[in-house]
Formats: structure tokens, C-alpha cells, sequence
């Protein structure tokens, strides 16, 4: 993503405004455990904004971040803690009365429709099943797995659900959530910046995201000792920061490979690559994830993944034996990776194969995609009776033009697609890695009743490397 445009807005009581689109997440990018998913909301939302949409993000504040700003045309409003966000996004949702509102669900709900009678659409990356004892302990993880798996459900019902791979599909289905209502919108990534770093010389893993007790680093640190006799010299990189470092390091300490460590810390985006393209191999021992785009971060400089199978979306973002391997336990893991420094042929095809995947997950798509689900449940809401002072036929018409890649410029003429077309080839690039796994992506031929032909419409339903 290119570097953000911020402007400072002067902080204001939280008032009526008109907002076409407004996202309420637990996080934004900039918050000091941002990740991928607030990346996924970040790129949607600014590309609603791009297309004319006036869009709002409120979620918690934090000390690295004004209270209010517009970046890249999204106004960021910031309130509440970690937990009190909730209440205060949803008073924020009864006051500003948006037009639409994308609840995005990670573990705990929102629950936007309880104050607003109009379109809600839920976003779900992946079921917390195993993460919620790991991080609340036994009795508030039971709480919170109650609140996701019973609660949740109940209260959007009726609205229409996005996410990102088809494992947390089945997941969700097996909550009991129709899977007619659940479209998986693909995620994207920005192309890899020109790099200086060379391959390392020596052998030489990196593990990165959020140093947090479920993404399970301590797993590739255990790695590294395992194979220490082998490779005296083999390294690990953890690019990240969290609150579980000091834990990682203690745990390096006692397997002896704290001198062949390296905790990078919280990069910016050209020094992560820059450490990534020293790399040979990238290790992801995640217990869940909903899709790990993190996976094709390292494939874009030709790292391939080792990571476990359980995670769920691994299994669609690395192509198990193409882009990477995916194991069952840490023996396996232990021993994908041997392979991987050992066979320099495997590796460096695997590495190819990793990058032609990554360049096919575009973001436009994703923006695309996801405004054709956000049509079809405005028109939802406007079936049932939403209030019709939200004027929802006139978002939907807008949302639509998002679908099929037609925006308006400033000077409200048409600008043809969304990506300008740049996309295609990099669609095409990923087709053959596709045919490994059959995948193919809900688009907009059934997302739009019908109301998108021709070639833009054929356009945005080829299969993509997302599914």
C-alpha cells in the first residue's frame, strides 16, 4: 500500500453526519497490533472513498494516532479501549445513522443491528474456537467462545456475511449460519518493493506477524534448535511486535539459540521485505488463521511457507507442494523445512511458484468483489422496510458501479474500471497455480441478480488466486 495521505481533523462531539459506508472495527492499521485484517478493512475502505463513496472507520484509540484524521479519504475516528470500543461503537452507529454499516467480527460482536435499522453487513476472517482459552484462560474464554458462537449468530441473523477463505466458510457453517448468506471476498496485496538485500548466504528462517501467544513463534524457535546440529550457522529473523516478546526471548534462552535469533521489532514495509528477501525459508506456525497474508508477503520475494494445515486459511494461501508445505505437527514442520534448506532446486521453485501466487491477489479485486456483497445486502435491508430516509436505492446503483470497476473521477465523468485494468495480467499470472487447487471465487455473477453484464462482468468472475 502506498504511503498514506493523513490529514488532522479537529476533534468534535460525535454528531449526525452523512456517511454512506461507515466500518466498525476493534482496530485500524495504524494501532500498535494492527495486522492483516485491519489491512483488508483499510484497503476496502479506501476504495469505496476512491470510488466517490464518503466512508467512516471507528474503532479504538490508542497513543499512535490522533483522535480523528482522514486517511486516503477515509475519516478514522478513534474511541474506547480494547473493550469498551463496543459500546461506544455502537453508540457512534445510533448517532450518525450511516447508511450502511460493515460490522467487522473479530471474536467479539459488535452487534450494529440491535441500534440500526438498516444494512448491516458482518466480515469474519476466522472462528477463535482455539484462541479464546489461549488468550482469556479457561472461564472468560468459554464467555467469549459463547458470545461468537451462539450470541453472534443470532444477532445478524438476517444480514449477509464476507470472508476471506473458504475453510472459515465451512467453519462459520458449521455455526449454523447459512452458507448462502456467507461470500468469501478475496484478499489482495500490494505488489513487493524493489529490494537491495541479496538471499542470505547462509541458511536463514524468518517468522512474522504479531509476537502473540497464538501464532505459536515459540514453535519456530524450536525448529531452529532442532536443527542447530545440522546448520550451526542457521539463523531466525521475527519480524513483529507484541506483548508476548519478552516470553519469546526467555523461551530462546532456555533452548540455547538466543545468539542466532533476531527480533526485528515493528518494521516499516520496505525494511520488512528487505529482511524478508535475505530469507530461505518462511515458517508459519499459526494456530488459526483466516487466511495468513503473510504467506504471500514472503512469497513476493520468493520465500516459500512452511506452516500447519489445522490453521485452516494456510490452506488456501500457500498451494501445499507448489508455493510451500503444509505439515500436521512440529515434527513435520521440523523436517518440511530440513528439506527445504537442504534441496536448493525445491526451494527456489517453490520460491517462484510462491511469487507468481502472490502477484495474483490484487487488491482491486478484493474492493470489487466486496462492494457487489454490499450491494446485494442494501438491497436486502431496502426489501425488508429499512427506513427510507437512508435513500438505499441510490447506494445501491453506487455500490454496483464499484462492483463492475466504474468509478467517477472529481469531475464526476466516468473513469472506466477500478484498477484501470493494470489487474489483469496479474489475474492471469495465478491461473495455473489455480488449477492445482480448483478454487474459484464467488464474483459478481451471483452477488448482483443479474443487474452486471458483458465483458466487465467477465472480467471480475475469472477465477483468481484468492479462493
Amino acid at each position: 500500500m502506498e504511503s498514506p495521505t493523513c490529514i488532522n481533523v479537529p476533534r468534535v462531539p460525535d454528531r449526525p453526519v452523512d456517511v454512506d459506508v461507515l466500518f466498525v472495527n476493534w482496530r485500524d492499521l495504524s494501532h500498535p497490533e494492527g495486522g492483516g485484517s485491519e489491512r483488508y478493512v483499510h484497503a476496502v475502505a479506501e476504495g469505496l472513498a476512491a470510488a466517490g463513496l464518503r466512508v467512516t472507520l471507528f474503532c479504538a484509540a490508542h497513543d499512535r494516532a490522533p483522535a480523528e484524521e482522514v486517511v486516503n479519504g477515509v475519516r478514522i475516528v478513534r474511541r474506547g479501549s480494547r473493550l469498551s470500543v463496543y459500546p461506544r461503537a455502537l453508540a457512534f452507529v445510533r448517532r450518525t445513522r450511516p447508511r450502511l454499516v460493515v460490522d467487522v467480527q473479530n471474536g467479539i460482536p459488535f452487534a450494529s443491528t440491535l441500534v440500526r435499522r438498516g444494512p448491516v453487513t458482518a466480515v469474519v476472517y476466522h472462528v477463535h474456537r482455539e484462541q479464546w482459552p489461549i488468550v482469556f484462560g479457561k472461564v472468560m474464554g468459554r464467555v467469549g467462545w459463547w458470545l461468537e458462537s451462539l450470541v453472534a449468530p443470532r444477532v445478524y441473523r438476517r444480514s449477509r456475511y464476507v470472508t476471506i477463505s473458504e475453510a472459515t466458510r465451512g467453519e462459520m457453517a458449521g455455526l449454523g449460519i447459512d452458507a448462502d448468506r456467507i461470500t468469501v471476498v478475496p484478499v489482495g496485496i500490494e505488489p513487493p518493493p524493489p529490494v537491495s538485500t541479496r538471499r542470505s548466504p547462509t541458511p536463514e528462517l524468518v517468522a512474522l506477524g504479531r509476537l502473540v501467544p497464538h501464532k505459536r513463534v515459540e514453535h519456530a524457535l524450536q525448529v531452529l534448535a532442532r536443527l542447530s546440529d545440522r546448520w550451526p550457522d542457521l539463523r531466525l529473523t521475527v519480524i513483529g511486535d507484541g506483548w508476548w516478546e519478552d516470553q519469546l526471548r526467555a523461551e530462546a534462552e532456555r533452548l540455547g539459540v538466543a545468539e542466532r535469533v533476531t527480533f526485528a521489532g515493528f518494521v516499516d514495509e520496505h525494511d520488512k521485505h528487505e529482511l524478508l528477501a535475505s530469507a530461505w525459508v518462511h515458517v508459519c506456525p499459526s494456530i488459526k488463521e483466516g487466511w495468513g497474508l503473510v504467506v504471500n508477503e514472503a512469497g513476493g520475494q520468493e520465500v516459500p511457507t512452511v506452516g500447519y494445515r489445522s490453521s485452516g486459511g494456510l490452506r488456501e494461501s500457500v498451494l501445499d507442494g507448489v508455493s510451500g508445505v503444509l505439515v500436521d505437527d512440529l515434527d513435520e514442520m521440523t523436517a518440511a523445512v530440513q528439506r527445504l534448506l537442504e534441496d536448493d532446486a525445491l526451494r527456489e521453485e517453490m520460491g517462484r511458484a510462491a511469487a507468481r501466487h502472490a502477484a495474483s491477489l490484487e487488491w482491486p479485486v478484493t474492493v470489487r468483489s466486496f462492494a457487489a456483497v454490499l450491494a446485494r445486502s442494501v438491497r436486502d435491508s431496502a426489501a425488508a422496510g429499512a427506513d427510507p430516509e437512508l435513500a438505499l436505492g441510490d447506494l445501491a446503483s453506487a455500490l454496483d458501479r464499484v462492483a463492475i470497476g466504474i468509478v467517477r473521477g472529481r469531475d464526476g465523468g466516468e473513469s472506466g474500471r477500478a484498477d484501470g485494468g493494470a489487474g489483469e495480467q496479474r489475474e492471469e499470472d495465478g491461473h495455473d497455480l489455480l488449477l492445482h487447487r480448483g478454487h474459484h471465487v464467488r464474483h459478481l455473477e451471483d452477488l448482483t441478480d443479474g443487474r452486471v453484464d458483458g465483458p466487465a462482468d467477465a472480467a471480475a468472475a475469472r477465477p483468481t488466486g484468492t479462493a
